[in-house]
């Protein structure tokens, strides 16, 4: 229900593919009910580019996912914080998440879960629910980060959905050597989320705020 009353998603990623692997079948469903997404990448993690890829590869990579998952260039919004180092710019990356607020005014706002232990994500969470705590506020699941998730929302997925999150995750060859980013990880996790629910495919969510209307 909740997805269906609302119009502007905003999507808070610490770093670029964190949206797709995050909810890249919950994008591309909202994206389907005509939903506007927008989603916030706050580094480039250029740093962290493997050494056979060029500075810039990663970016590249992030832009072709998204357009694949139909998010419009201009519903992306890219800041260059330092990656692993957004503990020591928590007030710069609050007021950039206001101001992003106060024109996008969102109806629904996705952040890394409470449990997720990268520090980047987790400076995300925290100032993501300064900045939105008058918002609906979801966060999203990435298990090799988690310690314990409470999945207390879900979203069905059909196969299509699932199919544009595992394409858009495909196009970060430069990530394709991480464990969770195979096919068979993701199509199981959303299996597994599905069989809670008893159908095929979902992602899940924990819930930080409902706002009834």
């Amino acid at each position: 229900m909740i997805f269906e009353n609302i119009n502007r998603v905003l999507i808070l990623a610490p770093h670029p593919d964190d949206a797709e692997f995050g909810l890249g079948g919950t994008i591309a469903k909202l994206i389907e009910k005509g939903k506007e997404v927008f989603v916030i990448v706050f580094s480039l993690c250029e740093k962290s580019t493997p050494a056979n890829f060029e500075i810039g590869a990663i970016e590249q990579e992030m832009y072709a996912s998204l357009s694949l998952l139909k998010i419009p260039k201009e519903n992306i919004i890219v800041f260059d914080f330092s990656v692993r180092e957004f503990p020591a710019r928590r007030q710069e990356i609050l007021e950039q998440m206001i101001e992003v607020r106060n024109k996008i005014k969102p109806d629904l706002v996705f952040i890394p879960s409470s449990s997720d232990i990268h520090q980047d994500h987790a400076v995300i969470h925290e100032e993501g629910k300064r900045a939105f705590k008058f918002y609906n506020l979801l966060g999203y699941e990435m298990p090799w980060n988690n310690f314990g998730f409470t999945s207390f929302v879900y979203n069905p997925l059909d196969d299509s959905h699932l199919n544009s999150k595992l394409d858009a995750i495909a196009c970060y060859k430069s990530q394709n050597f991480r464990t969770y980013s195979s096919p068979e990880f993701i199509t199981a996790l959303a299996t597994l989320r599905g069989g809670q629910i008893l159908i095929k495919y979902a992602e899940s969510f924990e819930l930080i705020r409902l706002i009834a209307k």
